[in-house]
């Protein structure tokens, strides 16, 4: 197996740079889509005089420092975007690649849970150590050394994103008894028509919220299968991926149990479902 040779050797067997290529397309696609999200729904008047985000950073960092974080906010929003989409296009990939993750590290600090960001900041930094990122839209196959310790660094963070998620579901009672699940769709059903933004911020299908919305015992016993049934897939993709044999099983079934992640909240997930997919590149020898 390519990744275990790869650590055998330290990092010199050779391995497909147009694997990493391809994942810089892919990241910078999605960023690209992430920062253009980041324009509606008041993401382009934060940090505005008398809002409560410019509020809370004063009370963070200080007026002067907010002062300045409001000043360069919008110029960053455009610098970056820009950046991201050069970074897709192939263009100069490792200074955009740099501009972009600025741009998203600025996250850091106004939102409330950036875990996306630092999703983000982790995959963008493996994609950094590659040697050779490519140019344009070609993608290059001949063997070579130049990725060899980014695309282990990029199947390892994946495989340890799955592993600790998994763990975290495992140790959770609510979460096995299927009750955590159950709760959350029956809640959803209730108050969807009250939610501001409602639109691109939930996909739950209508078939499942009819007739797995109710909290009825048959509906938790689905949702208990439904959880085991996560639990299970995050602790046998990283080895199935790795596996010529069974990898194509393996990301046909990790896309599926993303798509169903993003159905819960679309927007919020588009990040960490779009560049977990996208690691799986990494995976391939």
């Amino acid at each position: 197996m390519w990744f275990f040779d790869a650590l055998a050797s330290g990092f010199t067997h050779p391995t497909d740079p147009g694997r990493l290529q391809w994942f810089r397309i892919l990241f910078g696609t999605i960023l690209t889509a992430r920062f253009a999200l980041t324009f509606g729904q008041g993401g382009w008047d934060r940090l505005t005089v008398g809002s409560l985000s410019l509020h809370l950073a004063e009370q963070r960092f200080g007026p002067r420092r907010a002062r300045l974080l409001a000043s360069v906010y919008r110029p960053a929003l455009i610098v970056r975007t820009i950046a991201v989409l050069a970074l897709a296009a192939g263009l100069v990939p490792r200074l955009s690649l740099l501009v972009v993750l600025a741009g998203a590290a600025m996250e850091l600090l106004y939102l409330k849970s950036p875990n996306a960001v630092r999703y983000t900041l982790l995959t963008g930094s493996c994609l950094l150590l590659a040697g050779d990122l490519g140019h344009g839209l070609t993608i290059e196959h001949s063997l070579s050394t130049a990725n060899t310790w980014a695309q282990c660094l990029l199947v390892l963070v994946t495989t340890d994103i799955y592993w600790n998620s998994a763990w975290q579901k495992l140790r959770s009672p609510q979460f096995r008894s299927g009750l955590y699940l159950a709760q959350w769709i029956h809640t959803y059903n209730q108050v969807k028509d009250q939610l501001p933004h409602r639109r691109g911020q939930y996909a739950v299908p209508s078939l499942v919220r009819r007739h797995l919305g109710n909290l009825t015992d048959r509906d938790i016993r689905t949702w208990r299968l439904i959880a085991a049934t996560v639990v299970t897939a995050e602790f046998a993709l990283p080895p199935a991926l790795l596996i010529p044999q069974t990898m194509p099983y393996a990301v046909a079934a990790g896309i599926a149990m993303h798509a169903a992640f993003s159905c819960l909240k679309p927007r919020q997930l588009i990040t960490f479902s779009g560049l977990t997919t996208g690691t799986y590149f990494a995976f391939a020898a």
